[in-house]
């Protein structure tokens, strides 16, 4: 597969949410990404019924080793790639690699200038480190969930984008291939720490900073970015589907005004929030009297900042993606592609997900076991 990371060699041990994301994205720009998925008996439940199927889009473009991690000899095996590899990342609690004796010092020792690169909600230290949660609780501790929803109902969860994939995936990939760039000059490894309430925080420094000068309000919808702006929020439309307004700096907002035939006085008090209720008000009458695509075809594509709220089915649809092919379809799975884009190194999505194993034997001959090697780690059902 080409792309910026070709040549670079990943071990990933599986695990669900945002490890698998960030294995995702290192392998669309080319790594080599091997999935070490731990072997099960046949006809074990799979509490999550997608996994291992085409519908698994987060495990795309990797080959699947199984191995049976209790054993002592499947140990060795990792640690024998560690030695070939570039990067490790696990998504695992504090502690757990190190009981299969395959935490950072043990890697670290067959490898120096390894990137071993850790995912958890709460992080490897702290008085919560070894407790369980989920995106929620994560973003939740970073004060940015209590800013999310509408003013006089509880904070809106914000699906698991911003805990888990932005502030935990995307800052884990950013993390190892930091660290292994700078491995390239040093020939030392380290230890990639990735937490995802910290990585959420970090996405919050925006807030943080119009906080401290005296611009952002700790109530919801109070804000020009939370929905409180009355020129920066959904509205209905009379079909019941919904557009999305961003017209923020004024010449933008006379726009909108302009070619929505917005002539009420009332609408020129962009800028008084004591006004920002009966202008939202007004705007919502407004989008109400015609239906989103047709809102679409007067604003679309102007300096209003206006868009249509797809749902998951339309979006791939929508000239725009569709003229960036900002979607593809693996599979017969519509799922979204690679990105950023590359002028010359251009990256593609890989095959869909393997089978955990599927490809357990052509990864160690690829990785230099010999045939009688793997056939002994056959025989002894570890691999």
């Amino acid at each position: 597969m080409p792309g910026p990371l070709t040549g670079i060699k990943v071990i990933e041990m599986v695990g669900i949410g945002p490890c698998p994301f960030a294995a995702m994205m290192l392998a669309d720009m080319g790594a080599e990404v091997i999935r070490i998925d731990r072997k099960t008996k046949p006809g074990a439940d799979n509490p999550f019924p997608t996994l291992g199927t085409k519908y698994d889009v987060m495990a795309r473009g990797r080959r699947s080793l199984a191995l049976d991690l209790k054993h002592p000899q499947a140990r060795d095996v990792v640690l024998a790639m560690v030695e070939q590899a570039d990067i490790l990342v696990e998504g695992f609690r504090p502690g757990v690699m190190e009981r299969l004796g395959l935490g950072p010092d043990a890697c670290l020792v067959r490898n120096p200038a390894l990137v071993y690169g850790r995912i958890t909600g709460w992080g490897q230290t702290g008085p919560l480190a070894q407790a369980a949660g989920h995106d929620l609780n994560y973003i939740a501790l970073s004060g940015m969930l209590h800013a999310m929803g509408r003013v006089g109902s509880p904070p809106s969860p914000p699906l698991n984008l911003v805990g888990d994939f932005g502030g935990g995936a995307m800052m884990l990939a950013f993390g190892v291939v930091c660290a292994a760039l700078e491995a390239r000059n040093s020939g030392k490894g380290q230890v990639v720490d990735a937490a995802m309430t910290d990585g959420a925080a970090l996405l919050g420094a925006m807030m943080y900073g119009l906080r401290a000068f005296g611009s952002w309000r700790d109530q919801r919808e109070a804000n020009m970015l939370d929905g409180g702006a009355p020129f920066y929020d959904t509205y209905a439309c009379l079909d019941g589907k919904y557009l999305s307004v961003g017209a923020i700096e004024p010449q933008f907002y006379a726009q909108l005004l302009e070619l929505t035939g917005a002539s009420d006085p009332e609408f020129k008090k962009q800028w008084s929030q004591s006004r920002w209720p009966q202008l939202k008000d007004k705007f919502a009458a407004l989008f109400a009297t015609r239906t989103r695509d047709d809102w679409c075809a007067l604003l679309e594509g102007t300096d209003a900042c206006v868009a249509p709220v797809l749902d998951m089915a339309e979006a791939p649809l929508h000239p725009h993606n569709h003229a960036r092919a900002a979607f593809v379809e693996i599979d017969g799975v519509t799922q979204p592609a690679p990105a950023p884009r590359f002028s010359r190194t251009v990256p593609e999505a890989g095959a869909s997900a393997a089978r955990p194993g599927q490809h357990s034997a052509a990864v160690l001959a690829d990785w230099g076991w010999s045939f009688d090697a793997i056939e002994t780690l056959k025989n002894a059902e570890v691999i």
